[in-house]
């Protein structure tokens, strides 16, 4: 019968540690918010004698989160565990969650303190624990380091003094597999009163071991793994994870335990915590990255569209993410191609696509990737050289430290002039706001980025932008001094090109026999007709 394991989040506490991820009260709510959604077992909200802003984010995590378990982090030392018990007060399953060295490296240079010194503290500190929460959670760090009889000496300390859970930590990420299994296994068989207590991971990614070890400490024995969002936390992260759930759901034939988490939450999640850090996603990052489900390769390309399954061990959709992309570039094939020109709406002959994919071949040599418009460029002439139907002939743009931006755009088209004025999340989210009500295409941003061009505060600003345009993909690039107006002029050129193309399609249908052209947004771009 498959157990289940627990997944114990740390993304508010331990990944918080990574550098340039710390988050504020409001930001610590709405991940937690998503956690829930995600269906964490225990989430651990902070570490409250850090700082008056880590107890009050503990506090309001305990007050609004009812679902989850929610943990605190405490030194084995009365201030740090009262003030752990204090922030949970509120909490509707609480647990302290406490902690001391045992390795004799850290016992001699950290806390300069004898063996005998460090048991007798931890009996005390999960005892004292106790007497504020039912449940207590003890870790040994740097236990993936520490003797192990003398491990076992202080894990049958912190059981006997109560504690529910005891989390087994190579903090520094020094363990390989066999060894940190082989720890949990002696743990569980040496310990007295194992079967009263949950044993738990929590791995760190200093050799690129995290999840491995985690996975081991589970075919060793733990019930409860502690993880983190994209894997971020100390020095070189935590065990992700997403990557830790697919894991145990991809291969349930030789891990026969389970999770209670919604994996269609685990993209959305990782999006979250990326947009409140403001640390991006690696593209190449397992189950979440944009690359996780991205095809260049034209025979792997060629298998995914006979059946996914020839290359994806597991579905995008299955983790909360869109589709799969099929990437084109100088590894695609002729069957990749023929099925983008298909989706953009071109049916080619035999010896057109013969054509094309000589011409796409030569250009995919020249740039890292081939976006639509090239495509529709190979096939279309003068595409390339599209005229601009909108032109942009003022900008204003005002925003706030307090939310909402606010853009004016006018734009002239065959002699008019169109004026409109949208609000957004930001100064370019309004600017794109704007210009897709008065283009009347609305576009979704698929990638954008902006670089700095020379130095200092008079160097200019490179916007460059992809945009999703009624399915089909368009790039825009425009530099300016002014931040701003270059992702507004780079979006404005990728509609002008999204909008010469619906155009010619629109003209090809009404040219064709037997065709009736009902594009309502070709009408609403060109009401006068052409």
């Amino acid at each position: 019968m498959p157990e289940q394991v627990l997944i114990f989040d740390t993304t508010l506490r331990d990944g918080e540690q990574s550098p340039g991820c710390s988050m504020n009260l409001e930001e610590k709510l709405e991940m937690a918010r998503q956690l829930d959604r995600l269906g964490v077992d225990i989430l651990e909200a902070g570490f409250p004698i850090a700082s008056q802003g880590d107890f009050e984010a503990v506090q309001a995590v305990a007050s609004e989160i009812r679902r989850p378990i929610i943990a605190a982090l405490a030194r084995a030392s009365e201030l740090d565990i009262n003030r752990a018990g204090e922030a949970l007060k509120g909490a509707a399953r609480p647990r302290i969650h406490t902690f001391l060295a045992t390795s004799d490296i850290h016992l001699k240079y950290k806390l300069r303190k004898t063996r005998e010194e460090v048991l007798k503290q931890i009996s005390w500190a999960v005892a004292h624990a106790k007497s504020l929460c039912d449940d207590v959670e003890f870790s040994p760090e740097d236990a993936g380091r520490t003797d192990r009889s003398y491990l076992i000496e202080c894990c049958h300390a912190a059981v006997e003094a109560g504690a529910t859970v005891l989390n087994l930590p190579d903090t520094v990420g020094y363990c390989l597999e066999s060894e940190y299994e082989q720890m949990f296994a002696d743990v569980k068989a040496r310990v007295p009163g194992m079967e009263r207590v949950a044993l738990s991971t929590h791995t760190h990614d200093d050799l690129g071991l995290a999840v491995a070890n985690t996975l081991a400490g589970i075919r060793g024995g733990a019930r409860q793994v502690e993880c983190t969002i994209n894997g971020i936390g100390e020095r070189a992260g935590n065990a992700a994870l997403e990557e830790v759930v697919m894991a145990i759901r991809v291969r349930h034939d030789v891990l026969p335990v389970f999770t209670n988490i919604r994996a269609e939450e685990l993209y959305p999640s990782s999006q979250l915590l990326a947009r409140v850090t403001g640390m991006a996603v690696q593209r190449n990052k397992a189950v979440v990255g944009r690359n996780a489900f991205a095809h260049e390769a034209g025979i792997h390309q060629d298998g995914v569209l006979k059946n996914a399954i020839t290359y994806e061990i597991m579905q995008p959709q299955t983790v909360g993410m869109p589709s799969n992309e099929l990437v084109l570039g100088k590894h695609s094939g002729r069957h990749a191609l023929a099925k983008r020109y298909e989706d953009l709406g071109y049916q080619l002959t035999k010896p057109e696509l013969d054509r094309a994919y000589q011409v796409f071949c030569q250009l995919a040599d020249r740039k890292k990737q081939v976006y639509d418009e090239d495509l529709i460029a190979i096939v279309s002439d003068g595409f390339a050289n599209a005229p601009e139907t909108f032109t942009l002939k003022l900008f204003q743009s005002v925003s706030s430290n307090e939310g909402r931006s606010t853009a004016t755009l006018e734009l002239e088209k065959d002699g008019r002039i169109y004026h409109d004025s949208a609000t957004g999340e930001g100064p370019c989210d309004a600017a794109f706001r704007a210009i897709d009500r008065i283009t009347g295409i609305p576009g979704t941003i698929v990638d954008f980025s902006v670089n700095t061009v020379g130095q200092g505060a008079l160097g200019m600003a490179e916007a460059a932008i992809r945009a999703r345009f009624q399915g089909r993909e368009f790039t825009g690039k425009w530099s300016s001094q002014n931040v701003v107006e270059a992702a507004a002029r780079a979006y404005l050129q990728a509609a002008n090109r999204a909008a010469y193309e619906l155009k010619r399609l629109a003209e090809a249908a009404a040219a064709a026999p037997k065709s009736v052209h009902t594009n309502a947004m070709v009408d609403r771009m060109f009401p006068g007709g052409y």
